[in-house]
């Protein structure tokens, strides 16, 4: 099936099942391995790409339901503005160690920021609540996304 969408702000078009989990087009076929795959059941959060600017877990959407949909993965946020705040925020704060789940929480951070730019820590911790981490103190990541916020006002 052809199967078409917008990936990191281009025209993507890929003769494909289906069927297929989106994160091994992502990974296996168009060779993106920013995006990474923890526990395949949608509960780490490691897999998180933006589809129309919300946070999905692509280990459990079949590409076609990404049909003229667009996608951002951590790779189309690397050269924004708001990916460097992001990046130096985390940095900062140690909101990263191994750096396995940065990028589905820089992804989760991203989209929490665009559609609420002053979180309160309870809303950080909600949304960064399907994010796994096993190297860091959670606090530190909400830190991360506090200082994020600050930092980017009038960004988000």
């Amino acid at each position: 099936m052809k199967i078409s969408f917008k990936l990191n702000g281009k025209d993507v078009s890929l003769e494909l099942d289906p069927s297929m989990r989106f994160i091994d087009v992502i990974r296996d076929i168009l060779h993106l391995n920013g995006t990474k795959e923890g526990c395949g059941e949608g509960s780490c959060g490691a897999c998180v790409v933006l589809m129309d600017g919300k946070s999905v877990n692509s280990c459990l959407l079949p590409v076609a339901n990404v049909i003229n949909h667009e996608i951002v993965t951590i790779e189309g946020l690397w050269e924004t503005k708001e990916f460097e705040i992001l990046q130096k925020a985390f940095a900062e704060r140690n909101g990263q160690q191994c750096g396995f789940c940065t990028p589905g929480m820089i992804i989760a951070a991203f989209s929490l920021l665009k559609s609420n730019s002053h979180p309160t820590e309870e809303e950080i911790r909600a949304k960064m609540s399907g994010n796994l981490c096993r190297c860091t103190g959670y606090q530190a990541i909400v830190e991360a996304v506090l200082l994020a916020s600050r930092e980017g006002e009038g960004l988000w």
